[in-house]
């Protein structure tokens, strides 16, 4: 009998098909000029001297040919330098750490929750599931105000958080830059719940004495991408302020916000948020361009608030007993996929390689054309990235990016160990996260950084970053005491 012909799946690796391909498209432009250069090349060297110089001596230019040309030449080059946007380099961040004894162990928080809850045992049986899969580790904290029986959420003691977290993260970031209060030209603080008057940007004035004609934002209500919406606003002032400083202030004050009912949508923030804050230094200077960690690419936001479903997933409201919190509906992953699906659409063109973005464009007009039932196909956002910063807002949050996106495990594990080090933090916890990588001694020059966050409202925003130089295994940070200890395993379920 003859011998069987070999398929052709089984004896080539399409895995290195797809390589090629991806190859051969990225430096189409590449294989296309490198021989017509060549060809251009070897014709001017079968040219004599004798003929180069009678080619050059034929050519006639008058004084006022050469002025006209020189001033184009000059004006052209002036106005592309000025329409160019100015490069924003992100010079440092620091993360606050919270003292040992702001701890919250599984038995500690269950605990209380029986204590606090004890006329109703179903919501603390609800409050033990949920931190069983929560994927939170036992080393996250709460602020001081929530460990007494009952808490005591007083102004006094939400103001006396803030001050802790976010002065300690600016003063670390003082310490590490340089960086004078005078410097400092504009200032941007979110926090989404925790709102009071004077302002938390008026806060950080009156203690560091900034200028009187700083110019200070405090955004409030906007969730947990509002660091990404802090990092945008501030790009936006740094194009039209030139040689300027920015410092952003990412945090979530817990204090006001521990919910004391029994509606279990509202019970879940109670699991889920820890403290937390960054502060971020961003700078236009050309000089920073050398010393700055990293420069800033693109920032893509995506609002869903026009639909009812969207503005509600996450709203702050009154339960039955009149106690405030934040209730979660049971379809924000839905409509998070739906607007993670929407940004991806935006930032896709921006970032992707070419090979990606054909691909997409085919399937695209086969399933249009031919046949709708074709499988979408996914973009390998592998190709844009070497870093993934993904929200750390809850297992699933991190589950279904991963899934959705065909990320690998070391893809998310910054997000996974965040938020079992450190809980959801809100809107620092990418800071956290990119913290990790550096700890880890991953950040290399020319790497690419994509950080995801999602908020109430329902937003996704994006923010790309590019690494300026290779960084150092810093000794210092969040990270300092345990990152040898990471990663861990985390099992589906904790048994408490």
């Amino acid at each position: 009998m003859p011998e069987v012909v070999p398929s052709f799946s089984n004896s080539v690796k399409l895995k290195y098909v797809k390589l090629g391909y991806q190859y051969l498209v990225n430096h189409i432009l590449t294989f296309l000029l490198v021989p017509i250069m060549v060809g251009v090349t070897i014709e001017v060297l079968r040219i004599s001297p004798e003929e180069l110089l009678s080619i050059w001596n034929s050519l006639h230019f008058d004084f006022l040919q050469i002025l006209c040309s020189s001033f184009l030449i000059i004006f052209v080059a002036t106005v592309y330098f000025m329409s160019k946007p100015r490069s924003i380099y992100l010079v440092d961040y620091s993360c606050y750490k919270a003292p040992v004894t702001c701890r919250v162990p599984f038995s500690t928080f269950m605990e209380h929750s029986r204590l606090i809850l004890k006329d109703n045992p179903k919501s603390v049986e609800f409050q033990m599931r949920i931190l069983e899969r929560s994927g939170l580790g036992e080393e996250t904290c709460l602020p001081p105000p929530i460990h007494y029986i009952p808490p005591t959420p007083t102004m006094e003691a939400a103001r006396g958080e803030a001050e802790e977290v976010i002065f300690t993260a600016i003063d670390d970031l003082m310490k590490k830059t340089g960086l004078k209060p005078k410097d400092i030209d504009i200032l941007i603080v979110n926090c989404s719940l925790f709102s009071p008057t004077p302002s938390l940007s008026a806060m950080v004035v009156n203690k560091y004495k900034l200028r009187s004609n700083i110019k200070s934002f405090n955004l409030s209500g906007m969730g947990c991408s509002a660091g990404l919406i802090s990092i945008d606003l501030a790009r936006d002032l740094l194009q039209v302020h030139p040689n300027s400083y920015a410092l952003v202030v990412s945090t979530e004050i817990i204090t006001p916000n521990y919910y004391k009912g029994s509606e279990r949508a509202m019970l879940l923030p109670n699991c889920l948020f820890r403290m937390g804050g960054a502060a971020i230094l961003l700078s236009n200077k050309r000089r920073d361009r050398y010393r700055a960690k990293y420069r800033l690419m693109h920032v893509v936001r995506t609002h869903k608030g026009a639909d009812d479903k969207a503005f509600k997933c996450v709203f702050e409201q009154e339960d039955p007993q009149g106690k405030v919190g934040i209730n979660l509906s049971k379809d924000l992953m839905v409509i998070a996929g739906e607007a993670l699906k929407s940004n991806i659409t935006t930032i896709g063109p921006l970032v992707l390689p070419a090979s990606e973005q054909l691909l997409f464009l085919l399937t695209l007009i086969g399933r249009k054309i031919f046949n709708p039932k074709w499988k979408a196909y996914i973009p390998d956002f592998k190709q844009a990235f070497e870093h993934f910063c993904i929200h750390a807002g809850g297992r699933a949050v991190i589950d279904e990016l991963q899934k959705n996106l065909q990320l690998s495990a070391e893809h998310v594990e910054a997000s996974r160990m965040t938020l079992r080090r450190f809980g959801n933090t809100s809107s620092s916890s990418l800071w956290y996260e990119m913290s990790y990588i550096e700890a880890k001694g991953r950040m290399k020059r020319g790497d690419r950084v994509w950080q995801i966050a999602f908020g109430s409202g329902f937003k996704c925003n994006s923010a790309v970053w590019k690494c300026n130089r290779t960084i150092k295994t810093p000794t210092d940070g969040p990270w300092q005491d345990c990152i040898d200890k990471y990663p861990v395993h985390i099992p589906e379920i904790v048994k408490l």
